[in-house]
Parts: C-alpha cells; structure tokens; sequence
C-alpha cells in the first residue's frame, strides 16, 4: 500500500465529515475532499516532506469549503435576483391585468382599441389608420393627403401619445396581442 492509498483510507472519512459541518450536503462534502485528495495526489513531494500532514489536510479541507460556499453564494445570489426580477415581472403583469378588468370590466380589447383610434383627432386618425391599419407608407401617406412627410411623422406621433394615455392600463395585454407575433 502507498503512503497515498493509507493517507486516504486513514483520513478520508474525517475530511468528509470535517467538511460536512460546513458544506451541509453530503455530495458536496464529498466532492470538496475528493478534491483536496487529488490535489495531494498530484503533488508528490508533500510525501517524505517533515510536514504535519494532519494539519495539512484540515487546512486544505477549510480553504476548499471556503471556495465552495463562496461560490454557492454567488451562484445563490444569481438566482435570486432572476427569480426576483421574474416575481416582479409576474405582479406587473398579472396588476395590469387586474386594473384592465376594472376598468373595463364589460369592453373587449379590440372595442377599447376601437374607441381610442376613433377618438383621435380626423386628420390624426386619417394618418394613423392609413399606416398601422392599412400599412400605407409615411411618403405615400404624404402625397395622398398632399401634406408633408413631417407632417405624417408629427400626426403619428400624436396618435401614439394619445392611444398611450386612452390605453394605459391595458398596453401589456395590447403589446401580447398585437406586438408579438
């Protein structure tokens, strides 16, 4: 038998168990002496050497812990602001379904879009329809009305302003059913 083989047998069981108070999952005890052995394993010079190879392991086993609880944290920490931003994501989403209930509690989507397009002021809706409705182009838009480019652009962007504000409480419910393909 190899000083290796009987360093381990003679050893191996404590480490883990020195290992387990810190680590707390049996596995990752394992995993983290398993290492430590291997690394010894690799460096052959430690035997013959006047070293305390006691003292040896037991440090070798903490600063193994140590890196392995370092990195769980920060693995832990990764994970809880994912499950955290998607926590938020789900309130935001499930509180503006909520107030489009309330707010509408008896209209359908397609009724409140409806209406906020056809309160919009003539020219502006005029514009607005032609592009997103019937997916006219800003230029040809321009020419058909004999106005300017500009003036399709501002009308556009007034549309958007004020669909915004008439829609507010359902525009993720809107943006779901119209945006994503």
């Amino acid at each position: 038998m190899t000083e290796f083989e009987r360093l381990y047998i003679t050893w191996y069981a404590r480490m883990k168990s020195f290992a387990l108070v810190y680590v707390k999952r049996e596995a990752d005890a394992e995993d983290v002496v398993q290492d430590v052995f291997a690394k010894i394993y690799e460096r052959e010079d430690l035997f013959g050497k006047d070293i305390n190879i006691t003292s040896y392991l037991f440090t070798s086993v903490k600063h193994a812990c140590l890196n392995h609880l370092r990195e769980s944290l920060t693995v832990s920490m990764a994970y809880s602001k994912y499950y955290e931003s998607q926590r938020l994501e789900m309130q935001l989403m499930y509180d503006s379904l909520e107030q489009l209930d309330m707010a509408f509690p008896d209209a359908s989507i397609e009724e409140l879009l409806e209406d906020a397009i056809n309160r919009l002021p003539e020219k502006c809706r005029q514009i607005f329809i032609m592009s997103k409705l019937k997916g006219t182009k800003q230029k040809d838009i321009a020419r058909e009305l004999g106005v300017s480019v500009n003036t399709v652009e501002v009308q556009m962007g007034i549309a958007y302003k004020k669909l915004r504000e008439r829609l507010k409480n359902c525009i993720p419910l809107l943006a779901f059913l119209y945006i994503v393909p």
